[in-house]
């Protein structure tokens, strides 16, 4: 995330110029754009040509800026696109003063954020968007026979890069060139996945997890293959790989293999380890220490005004509520958890562990 101005007033209204960088960046514009904000971009309309006796010609394309009050928003993880609705509040020789307007904004695009109040869990959020040591990065690929999701984990969300689903005949049968060459081609198209969509510069760890063997021979026939191809860079990097068994190759497996101790360890410098850990811990404690272990805003609330927090776990979702007073209550709670020396973790809704979290009131 870039910021290329701000200016906020003593009673916390104003606005950022930002734009963001990468695909990780657009959840953060998700989350920070309310229902009830400002945002002013450019955008493309079509306008009907009319000529003098009244008649109209092709339509042609027209970039603009438009100025929208926020009335909704819808975030395509995979694509990376954010769409707003909203309507129009400024006026403009192609777009009418209070009509509908539909925004897609995406990486590389500039764009202003009107707020009435900024708070300092949105200001929190740009700063830590804009600091490059914060995006710490993870991939993972879970795994059975003739499935396989190819995802990345980052700070704010789990994304799907690639499903390979090859047919693998069953063993036992008499002859089973067939499912060599099946199991062949499923391998080669999860390692040209591999080859496509990780980046050894960023990614901290690599997870691949199956049931039984499995991981053991992709990882195997991987090493060859690099080997054989001369991908450089995955072979110097072939220590970030964690090999995990799981109970299946479906991505909700995700959730039992970072919750592994072993796995943990090996990703204590991974930020999305840090909320499984905690996440972990709380419902470990949950079930052994019911008194120390708390749940939804009451409780949670009385045990921050009593200072007896030790982490304080929230999901990203409590804060996009198009509810202004509820909204301001987790905000406020945040910050009296944060004065007393206390740990805070916001979880992001697109995450395993976010999700969990969200069904337990999302505030724990």
């Amino acid at each position: 995330m870039k910021i290329f101005h701000r200016e906020i007033e003593k009673n916390g209204n104003g606005h950022f110029v930002l734009m963001a960088n990468e695909g990780e960046d657009m959840w953060h514009v998700y989350n920070l754009i309310c229902v009830g904000d400002e945002l002013k971009a450019t955008t493309f309309r079509k306008v009907q040509q009319e000529s003098a006796t009244g008649s109209t010609s092709n339509s042609r394309r027209v970039r603009t800026n438009i100025r929208l009050r926020v009335e909704g928003t819808d975030f395509d993880a995979n694509a990376c696109l954010l769409r707003v609705k909203g309507r129009n509040v400024q006026e403009s020789e192609v777009i009418k003063m209070g009509g509908y307007h539909t925004l897609d904004l995406e990486p590389n695009r500039k764009f202003t954020l009107y707020k009435n109040e900024w708070d300092s869990i949105s200001i929190q959020r740009i700063e830590d968007a804009c600091d490059p040591t914060k995006h710490a990065e993870l991939a993972a690929i879970t795994m059975q026979e003739g499935l396989a999701f190819v995802v990345l984990i980052t700070s704010a969300m789990t994304v799907e890069r690639a499903k390979i689903d090859v047919n693998i005949p069953k063993k036992g049968k008499a002859d089973d060139t067939q499912r060599k060459k099946n199991m062949l081609k499923f391998f080669e198209q999860i390692a040209a996945s591999v080859y496509r969509h990780f980046n050894f510069d960023v990614l901290k760890a690599v997870i691949i997890a199956s049931p039984g063997f499995l991981k053991d021979d992709f990882f195997s026939y991987l090493i060859k293959d690099a080997t054989d191809q001369g991908h450089k860079q995955l072979l110097d990097n072939k220590g970030k790989f964690i090999l995990v068994r799981a109970s299946s190759g479906f991505k909700h497996a995700l959730r039992e293999v970072m919750q592994d101790p072993n796995v943990s360890q090996r990703l204590a410098d991974v930020k999305a380890a840090g909320e499984t850990r905690l996440l972990h811990q709380f419902l470990n404690m949950l079930g052994t220490q019911p008194d120390r272990a708390y749940y939804g805003y009451q409780h949670v609330k009385k045990a921050a005004d009593n200072i007896a927090v030790e982490a304080l776990l929230v999901c990203d979702s409590l804060f996009r509520s198009t509810n202004t007073a509820e909204r301001r209550r987790y905000i406020r709670l945040v910050e009296q958890v944060k004065d007393s020396g206390s740990e805070v973790k916001i979880f992001s809704s697109l995450h395993v562990t976010g999700e969990q979290l969200d069904l337990m009131t999302g505030v724990a």
